[in-house]
């Protein structure tokens, strides 16, 4: 018909459509295309919700507007037996998808914001599921920090061993500003209470991280109660990331690092290479930020302990040996996310790696070399040690004390692992000793302290002896002589 309205004639607009000269008159002949002319087909079955939708349905809507199909379904199930079953649900959720465009009640918009380089960045925690990492072979609980930059996306992520904690959250964000190199006018969160102590305002965290954003000139800000899309930039980026690290994890071919450190610098290496594919935009960035402060501000809690005479500490219900030589003395604790910096005065004197309470019972951190210098003066106090379970180095040493305890008389076993652990803290040895331990046990034998010496710590070879000849001093004299007479020759 197109074709006839340009000038073809009826067989030539025929052959061009397709059809034959005779389908083409019967259609010009006709009031219109056969889809117009055909009636609508109307319903072929009856309405499974016939007698329900107004009756029932319709006021379960308009009472709770975001109501399930699902739900609703079981609301009828209980009310009216065998009136609707599985078949029935997707046009169930049809019918109220329907009803809630044409007339439910008027849904939340979401305004997408434009971001000015250098103004904001925000911060959470993500937990990284299904990641399943290890640490020597013992699965790690952890948490992610995160970093971002609303306009570049640049970023930075720390290891979180613990919870959703003020240091957390004021450690992680430190490192990340001095690495950026820059502040921005800005920082969103969610309402972290390590942030803002949601229940008690004017708690000592919550002044602490005013203060932290005061010594940077960062304005906080932070999304309403149970608005999370306020945060949506860096909840966004969380999937991103995770997903990058997890594809990451599995080209390494192995999910096992050697310690904590090991596993940040993985994650460390993924985020710089994602980082410097934003090079210009960070440029913009930097260039409309403040720049840093002289100096970084506290990103820790404080205690302050006094160490015991069992030459321990007791920090956030944790029990830590120290060294002997400071019982009797107040240490000024500084508690970050992993570690404890234990200061005298203002000397720092100690460093210990924090670990947090645990449900099954008191946790204790013990390492051997501090009180190795008393137990072995005292051998017999092993054994009903409320500190003996950290004693155990490593699991050898623990099968070591078993066969011992097995195989010895009770006082002659404590002395013996005793010396072994003097061993090991005296000459540095443990993986050495370990090793060996190791090798004895497998043999079905004994461990004994005068053979583990000569193998991991023998004596030191016997020095040459050097003969070493006191020179003739007679010589000076000749030299004194000659130089007298090369005087009077000058002279002369």
């Amino acid at each position: 018909m197109e074709r006839i309205r340009l000038g073809d004639t009826q067989a030539v607009a025929a052959a061009r459509a397709g059809i034959s000269e005779r389908s083409a008159r019967r259609l010009a002949a006709a009031a219109g295309l056969p889809s117009q002319r055909r009636k609508p087909r109307g319903r072929t079955r009856s309405d499974p919700l016939a007698g329900l939708w107004d009756e029932i349905i319709m006021p379960m809507l308009r009472q709770v507007p975001l109501l399930r199909a699902t739900t609703v379904m079981e609301e009828i199930g209980r009310d009216h037996p065998g009136r609707l079953d599985e078949r029935h649900l997707r046009t169930l959720q049809r019918r109220i998808a329907h009803w809630r465009a044409t007339e439910g009640p008027e849904r939340e918009i979401i305004f997408r914001q434009d971001h000015p380089p250098g103004h904001q960045s925000l911060c959470d925690f993500t937990e990284p599921a299904a990641f399943e990492v290890t640490i020597v072979g013992v699965p790690f609980d952890h948490l992610l920090f995160h970093f971002w930059l609303a306009f570049s996306g640049w970023q930075h992520v720390k290891v979180i061993e613990g919870g959703e904690s003020f240091t957390a959250l004021t450690e992680g964000m430190q490192e990340a500003l001095w690495q950026l190199g820059g502040v921005p006018a800005t920082n969103r969160t969610d309402r972290l209470s390590a942030a803002y102590r949601n229940l008690a305002p004017h708690d000592d965290a919550a002044t602490g991280y005013q203060a932290f954003c005061d010594h940077y000139g960062i304005e906080p800000t932070r999304n309403n109660a149970g608005i999370s899309h306020e945060n949506g930039s860096v909840e966004a980026a969380h999937g991103h990331l995770k997903r990058s690290l997890r594809e990451a994890l599995g080209l390494r071919g192995s999910r096992d690092f050697a310690d904590v450190a090991a596993y940040q610098a993985f994650i460390a290496e993924h985020v710089t290479c994602r980082n410097a594919r934003r090079r210009a935009e960070v440029a913009l960035e930097l260039a409309r930020m403040k720049p840093l402060p002289k100096f970084r501000t506290t990103d820790f809690s404080l205690a302050t302990v006094t160490v015991t005479r069992t030459s321990t500490i007791a920090v956030r219900d944790v029990l830590y040996t120290v060294p002997s030589r400071l019982i009797g003395s107040r240490l000024k604790v500084h508690i970050y996310d992993g570690r404890l910096v234990c200061f005298l005065g203002s000397t720092a004197v100690l460093t210990l790696t924090r670990r947090r309470r645990s449900a099954q019972g008191p946790a204790h951190v013990v390492d051997y070399r501090h009180i190795i210098g008393s137990l072995v003066r005292k051998p017999q106090a092993f054994r009903r040690s409320v500190l003996r379970e950290g004693m155990f180095p490593r699991e050898v040493f623990r099968r070591a004390w078993e066969a011992l305890d097995a195989g010895l008389d009770p006082r002659r076993a404590c002395r013996v692992y005793v010396g072994l652990l003097h061993l090991a803290a005296t000459h540095a040895c443990e993986a050495a000793l370990a090793a060996h331990l190791d090798a004895v046990l497998a043999a079905g034998g004994l461990p004994d302290i005068e053979a583990a010496r000569a193998a991991v710590a023998p004596p030191p070879s016997t020095l040459p002896q050097i003969t070493i000849r006191q020179p003739d001093l007679s010589v000076y004299d000749s030299l004194y002589q000659h130089q007298e007479n090369a005087d009077v020759t000058v002279s002369a």
